[in-house]
């Protein structure tokens, strides 16, 4: 990826993960606000429950009280009282006297346990009390309001009673009364915006839409609409705080639109305790919603403006990569030209400098560095040249001393004889004449070894099939690796029948592969196995040439294609430095792979035909 495009990303990516990061954290401070608005609003709603419910069982206290503190009360006490007892007089005295007090529930219980008057169910005259709460009666009567289920002849109701007892004479009359805790009740809320209060009466082991109490029955959203199964949704907060008796909290969806979901905090409300029953009973939920629609349309927004705002803060991103890529990454992609150029052989390249930045020191700096490193080419180039003549005169000066000092000899030894013993001269003069004779062909050898080197032509390049050009080196060198006088040496040829032709000089290349082979002959005095191998890679033609003999160290292998230098007693050192010569013009490459022990491989690459 070029370096424009990452400062792009970069750039992009920083906006984004900016404008991701202060999105989120405003939207969780919103989240944490308003779920600590929805409690204190949710408490508060509670609170003012609770005191409606206080003063109103207040109410309902002091009600009961002055009914059985009154004269009425005081006359069926003591008719009561007589015998026989006569209650047919007040049977319809409870309904007479709760129209009067504004109380929605009110029954007369004699001491015995007998229902003497009733305002919700008259035909209960003359019938028992349930036997298990009139036995509290006593209890109760010292005691505030109470929740208590009652049972009508249309079903149940939920009620606040009080207990209160008209003592005169021997038999007590207990009085009980109280008001619903219904839609009435709930509607004397002051319920603030976005909130609403219901009440769910706890009425047998299932959960019913019909036991829900909504204070707002022509409400748009009532949950006992028929035409929604609205109620079912506050179906298992209900379950959860029947089955745990304690606070439960929920979010309710009721339709795809998150702007109509509600929070929920379900209360219970347990009946009388502290002896009045040993158990508390769940009798009904309070359930108090806060609309979230105030809270998701503001996510909304918060998300829209992040939107809005990340998509500008990336098309500032792309005009200020713009801007840095004409400031910063034009004079770097200079410098990497600069620095291709140099890597390919220009050493006069040279950028720019513009300005006194830090980028216009970076370009100073190469310029000053390719110049140092042009004056240290040629410095280097001299100094290879001084030490090539050097080495050159100093091998000359090695390949001649050798036949030079025979010739001497002979010379010498003509002239002794020639003084000495003339009649013996003839055959000496006979067998100098050969040792001068092939001193001076082997000086002729060696000069025109170097000759050669010297005059190394240029390849004529053109398709050539390898495989071939190795058949005709092996068939050369056949009679001589199988000479009787020397130790025999097998040769195997492992070539790819499906090689394409190579880019070659055939007789350049021939002449390259003879001098590998008679480098690995060299290396087997003592015989061995030689293996020449053709195979392609990578759009390349391969040729490796490989010894059984003693191998290499890794420091003769550095200096193998040095010119001149030779492991041999007896060598120019001139064979692997025109195998060099000759890949190199080829625009190929060779390399060695050798260790002590372990044999020598040479590998050249040439380029496909």
């Amino acid at each position: 990826m070029m370096f424009r495009r990452k400062l792009l990303a970069v750039f992009a990516l920083t906006v984004f993960l900016s404008v991701a990061a202060v999105a989120w954290l405003v939207s969780e401070v919103t989240r944490h606000a308003f779920a600590r608005n929805d409690d204190e609003r949710t408490a508060a709603l509670v609170t003012q429950f609770r005191r409606e419910f206080n003063r109103q069982g207040e109410e309902v206290g002091r009600k009961v009280q002055a009914i059985a503190a009154s004269e009425a009360l005081s006359q069926v006490a003591l008719s009561l009282n007589r015998s026989p007892a006569d209650s047919g007089p007040f049977f319809e005295l409870a309904k007479s006297t709760a129209e009067r007090e504004n109380l929605d529930f009110l029954e007369f219980v004699e001491s015995g346990g007998t229902i003497v008057s009733s305002a919700q169910v008259p035909s209960r005259f003359g019938y028992p009390y349930p036997v298990d709460a009139f036995a509290k009666f006593p209890i109760a009567t010292g005691q505030g309001a109470f929740l208590k289920q009652e049972q009508l002849q249309e079903g149940n109701a939920l009620g606040l009673f009080a207990v209160r007892v008209t003592q005169v004479g021997e038999r007590p009359v207990y009085v009980i009364g109280g008001r619903r805790v219904d839609r009435q009740f709930l509607s004397a809320l002051d319920l603030p915006a976005g909130m609403r209060a219901l009440l769910y009466q706890n009425l047998g082991d299932h959960f019913s839409a019909d036991l829900l109490i909504d204070p707002d029955p022509n409400a748009a959203d009532n949950l006992n609409s028929p035409h929604k199964n609205a109620a079912q949704k506050l179906e298992p907060l209900i379950d959860a705080v029947r089955q745990y008796s304690q606070e439960m909290t929920a979010v309710v969806a009721w339709s795809g639109n998150q702007a109509e979901d509600e929070v929920f905090h379900a209360i219970p409300l347990l009946g009388a305790g502290s002896g009045w029953e040993n158990t508390r009973p769940l009798l009904a939920i309070l359930l108090v919603g806060n609309s979230r629609r105030t809270y998701v349309e503001l996510k909304r927004h918060i998300r829209s403006a992040a939107l809005l705002v990340g998509g500008g803060g990336i098309v500032l991103a792309i005009l200020l990569s713009s801007w840095a890529a004409a400031r910063v990454t034009r004079p770097v992609e200079q410098l990497a030209k600069a620095a291709q150029e140099v890597t390919s052989g220009n050493w006069n390249a040279r950028v720019e400098v513009s300005g006194h930045d830090e980028l216009a020191q970076l370009a100073d700096s190469f310029n000053h560095m390719t110049a140092e490193l042009l004056g240290q080419k040629e410095r280097l180039v001299q100094a290879e040249r001084v030490a090539a003549w050097r080495e050159l005169a100093r091998r000359l000066a090695h390949e001649l001393k050798n036949p030079l000092f025979p010739l001497q000899l002979t010379v010498e030894n003509l002239i002794r004889a020639r003084q000495q013993s003339p009649e013996l001269f003839e055959e000496v003069f006979r067998e100098s004449s050969k040792t001068l004779l092939a001193e001076i062909s082997n000086l002729k050898n060696i000069i025109g070894k170097f000759s050669e080197f010297s005059r190394m032509p240029q390849p004529q390049l053109r398709p050539v099939q390898v495989n071939e050009v190795i058949r005709g080196v092996a068939q050369l060198f056949q009679a001589q690796l199988e000479a009787s006088e020397h130790a025999k040496i097998s040769c195997e040829l492992q070539l790819d029948p499906y090689l394409e032709p190579a880019s070659a000089d055939p007789e350049l290349l021939h002449r390259a592969i003879s001098n590998l082979v008679l480098n690995a002959m060299d290396a087997m005095p003592l015989g061995g196995k030689l293996t020449l191998s053709t195979r392609g890679r990578d759009g390349k033609v391969l040729i490796e040439v490989k010894d059984t003999g003693s191998g290499m160290t890794p420091e003769e292998c550095e200096r193998i294609f040095t010119p001149y230098y030779t492991s041999k007693q007896y060598g120019t050192g001139l064979g692997l430095a025109i195998v060099q010569s000759v890949v190199s013009d080829h625009g190929g490459s060779i390399r060695v792979e050798s260790a002590p022990g372990a044999g020598t491989t040479f590998v050249i690459e040439l380029q496909r035909g």
